[in-house]
């Protein structure tokens, strides 16, 4: 009975644990508790985190691939909708189906301020080039600058696929991080004078205009650059069931089941693909760098070219709202109206705030097909 006992516990997982692994679960723990005791991006953190846990976990093949006459582990099949570049075009779909893009059609001029914040993507993306990753190493470690996580997704699968676990922590941590990394950047850019600055009423935006710019922008952007056709087209597609008004339990659908059922499925799988011998590198560090390197960067774009807009406009835009210019929706936004009452309560910024919001999520779906282009 003495020796079984050993022979089971000499085969059990923990015998075969390394340090590496136990210190990726001891990571994942703490994502756990961030999300669960913090609420730090729990709907996608906590199956991120899992993902982590299960995965390397010793003796666990959620992983392995299929081969002849053997099926692979549960994660791997899950994964297929990540490596083939379902699970992000359905997430975008989903982010469409619950969008107003009224604030943006509203105040067209918004749109400039989300262009400006994709000015990250760029710089991390040069800086990693000097650092010495691959031209589609460093196309997917700047898309973390749009702090677009499903974005981030869906070019890196395609381009280094090997870094995606890497590059999507580091893409959804620093969207939970939004309000902890951008009301700094914010105040250090900015005088109390500008952040006090209160934005005319929104115009009312009539509801032919709603139907037709989703039509319109896919015909425009997909015209231009046909990469962009996944991420944009599922986009505009959602916000065309919803704003067409007669079919609401496709909306509905799109906005709860549907997108809680992906996101189960890619944080599972995203979780799964951070590996202990990947996630303890000098490169993993190098990405986490440059990744806060590029949201910080486009935090900083947004606001300084809000800060030209609102002297061209002789006040009349707050440069704050520059900031939600990051496709982090809607916590951006919600960072800036926080930021702008506390120094002016009778200011609200939310609904302008959006305008740039949303323009960033396209923005950063744009610059993904520009970069799938030249790299893919």
């Amino acid at each position: 009975m003495g020796e079984m006992i050993i022979q089971f516990f000499a085969e059990s997982g923990f015998a075969m644990m390394s340090i590496k692994s136990l210190i990726v679960i001891v990571l994942a723990c703490v994502f756990l508790y961030l999300a669960i005791a913090k609420g730090y991006e729990p709907y996608l953190l906590i199956p991120i985190a899992t993902g982590m846990l299960l995965a390397n976990m010793p003796g666990v093949d959620l992983m392995n691939p299929a081969t002849d006459g053997q099926n692979g582990g549960l994660f791997y099949y899950l994964y297929q909708g990540v490596k083939l570049g379902i699970y992000p075009p359905l997430i975008f779909l989903c982010i469409g189906a619950g969008t107003d893009f009224g604030p943006m059609i509203a105040n067209p001029k918004t749109m400039l301020l989300g262009a400006a914040a994709q000015f990250g993507i760029f710089f991390a993306f040069l800086g990693a080039i000097v650092l010495g990753f691959t031209g589609t190493e460093a196309a997917s470690i700047g898309i973390i600058g749009g702090a677009d996580g499903p974005t981030a997704i869906q070019l890196t699968g395609q381009l280094a696929p090997h870094l995606l676990g890497t590059i999507a922590l580091a893409a959804y941590s620093y969207m939970a991080l939004v309000p902890v990394i951008q009301p700094p950047i914010i105040r250090a850019l900015t005088t109390k004078e500008e952040r006090m600055i209160k934005m005319e009423q929104l115009r009312p935006v009539s509801r032919t205009e709603k139907l037709v710019f989703p039509i319109v922008a896919m015909i425009i952007v997909i015209g231009l650059l046909p990469t962009a056709a996944p991420l944009v087209g599922m986009l505009m597609f959602g916000n065309l069931l919803k704003e067409s008004g007669i079919v609401p339990k496709l909306v509905e659908t799109a906005q709860n089941s549907l997108m809680y059922i992906i996101t189960i499925f890619l944080g599972l799988t995203v979780g799964a693909t951070t590996n202990a011998e990947t996630l303890l590198s000098v490169q993993t560090l190098g990405i986490i760098a440059m990744g806060l390197a590029a949201f910080s960067v486009g935090t900083a774009s947004g606001v300084l070219f809000g800060k030209l807009m609102c002297k061209l406009t002789k006040g009349k835009i707050n440069p704050m709202i520059g900031a939600a210019g990051v496709s982090a929706v809607p916590m951006a936004a919600r960072v800036v109206q926080k930021i702008g009452q506390e120094e002016n309560p009778s200011n609200f910024l939310l609904m302008h705030s959006m305008g740039p919001n949303i323009a960033g999520v396209i923005g950063s779906a744009v610059v993904a097909g520009v970069l799938l282009k030249f790299f893919a």
